[in-house]
């Protein structure tokens, strides 16, 4: 039987190594570059603010406009790279009055500046573009923009962008180490129509044609990702929640046809933020308020101005991800897409190889939502119903510089890596420190995930590396092997990276008690006749029986 066992075990390392290999062979473009690293044309300058003022046209799907950049230069140099991927297309660049010259080449448009870039000083530039931009074929996950009608037969319109990049429908510096301070967002709509995008509605500029400009002021750090758009026959409510740092105004808008449906759905967004801000610390933009703003696809965070299309019912479209029951008891783009306040939009990835650090901690956000509300028992079984759709394919970090991100296991496995993470700190308030630590020490910063894995392990007062090795650069489950023999226990990981040594629970005949396994095996004494072991289900782990 051993024997037999250890067959498959070599089998299932073979398959695995297979896997990953696989992966590796990816191929990568010259595009893939230009995207996904700091180019030269990118690195010397620090974007401080931009002015998108574009105006959204449903009869002919076409988006005209312009984008001003106010930048820091942070090293002298003449050639800056902004992006703004077909069909659209730059047609002027101006600065100081001057036209400039550009270059393209494919999604990336090389700019030479004439004027002197001092270091140190503060510049500006306008790029103006248009065009037909990108439909989203399948939003948020194939984005673009929808154009679609509400059932009154009125334009229904919106952004989505994430890991396509935001230069899919907005010229700009689309890569994620360099959000910009602040941004004035200007959408000029047909007048029967309203626009809805992040951040605080400073004014509605009624046109001589029948428009309207809405004009749209962030006065925080935002992602190019998280900025939006949202055109529509809105209604809108609102209401105060006097959170931790004072009152935060909360606004909804919805077609006018779900007007009452919005208004009993909506009651989880006061509950996600008494529960994320116990947890995780005060929702990170109180100075732009919160919004939750209807759109013709399921749903995305974007920063402020949270997308929902989730049929106004609990659960993900109606069914609970976990399996458990608790995923009925709230309504999952409400909670999921607000989490991202905090995990992606507060604390952002520099590259998106990286995005387990959104992906992970929000998916995670669910089920500390129905332990706040349900009890942790409610809890850790959602996390844990999880674990079916983990697929183990490949790692959960993808390749850098390339725009590329890791397996969608950044969902499922990121979140009960994390759940693992908290039985080994072994402290619920300390686990509730680090993550209110986290949200503080990396308020409104982009950040790598040698920051995350640095500052969980400083915190946990552990050494984290080969946890973290094992589960966001490997697809193995690590396998706990173990046999009773002569009143001895022997254990040891297998299945694992080379030097993972991470403390697990276990029961024996009932009794619980901490085991300290490395790769090596270690014998301890045992006192208890036929006994059986039990792992803690909160450990994401395997277990396997070798005793004769």
């Amino acid at each position: 039987m051993k024997k037999q066992i250890a067959i498959l075990l070599l089998s299932f390392l073979a398959f695995s190594e297979a896997k990953a290999q696989h992966h590796l062979e990816q191929k990568f473009t010259r595009q893939d570059s230009l995207r996904g690293s700091i180019t030269k044309e990118r690195a010397w300058w620090d974007v401080k603010y931009y002015h998108l003022d574009i105006k959204v046209n449903p009869k002919d799907s076409t988006i005209t406009g312009s984008n001003t950049i106010k930048y820091k230069v942070v090293q002298e140099y003449n050639r800056m790279q902004i992006d703004l991927q077909n069909p659209l297309t730059i047609n002027k660049v101006i600065q100081d009055g001057v036209e400039l010259k550009y270059n393209r080449e494919g999604n990336a448009y090389f700019i030479d500046l004439v004027a002197r870039q001092k270091e140190g000083s503060i510049k500006e530039l306008k790029v103006f573009y248009g065009g037909k931009p990108k439909v989203a074929n399948n939003p948020p996950w194939d984005g673009g923009i929808t154009w679609k009608k509400d059932s009154n037969g009125n334009p229904f319109i919106a952004s989505t962008c994430q890991g396509l990049g935001a230069s899919v429908w907005w010229p700009n510096k689309d890569h994620m180490y360099d959000e910009v301070d602040t941004m004035l967002i200007s959408v000029n709509v047909p007048g029967n129509l309203t626009n809805v995008s992040n951040g605080r509605l400073q004014s509605v500029k009624k046109l001589k044609d029948g428009t309207k400009t809405f004009n749209w002021y962030v006065s925080n750090p935002i992602n190019n990702y998280g900025v939006n758009i949202n055109v529509g026959d809105y209604v809108s409510f609102s209401e105060k929640y006097k959170g931790e740092k004072g009152n935060l105004d909360l606004s909804y808008y919805v077609l006018k046809d779900n007007l009452a449906k919005a208004k009993k759905q909506f009651k989880d967004a006061p509950r996600m933020l008494e529960a994320f801000e116990h947890w995780f610390g005060p929702y990170p933009f109180y100075e732009d308020s919160f919004k939750l703003v209807e759109a013709p696809y399921l749903g995305m965070e974007h920063q402020s101005s949270v997308t929902y299309g989730n049929g106004f019912e609990n659960g993900y479209r109606g069914t609970d991800l976990s399996g458990t029951g608790w995923g009925l008891k709230f309504d999952f783009i409400i909670i999921h897409e607000a989490g991202h306040e905090w995990f992606a939009n507060n604390i952002t990835n520099k590259d998106i190889a990286d995005m387990w650090i959104h992906e992970s901690f929000t998916n995670y956000s669910e089920s500390i939502f129905v332990e706040y509300f349900y009890g942790k028992q409610a809890g850790f079984e959602y996390v844990r119903g999880l674990r079916k759709k983990i697929q183990n394919d490949k790692p959960i970090i993808g390749t850098y510089d390339v725009n590329s991100e890791g397996s969608s296991d950044m969902y499922y496995k990121g979140a009960n890596m994390l759940h693992t993470l908290r039985q080994i700190v072994d402290s619920d308030e300390k686990w509730r420190s680090i993550l209110r630590g986290l949200n503080s020490t990396f308020y409104h910063q982009t950040v790598t995930t040698k920051q995350i894995e640095g500052y969980l392990s400083d915190q946990a007062g552990l050494d984290l590396q080969s946890f973290f090795d094992q589960y966001l650069r490997d697809t193995r489950i690590p396998t706990l092997e173990y046999f009773f023999k002569d009143n001895k226990m022997g254990f040891r990981w297998t299945n694992c990276v080379a030097d993972f040594n991470m403390p697990v629970k276990i029961f024996i005949n009932g009794k619980e008690q901490w085991l300290k396994p490395t790769i090596e095996w270690t014998n301890n004494t045992i006192s208890v006749e036929n006994p059986k072991l039990k792992m803690d289900p909160n450990f994401y782990v395997a277990e396997l029986n070798i005793t004769e």
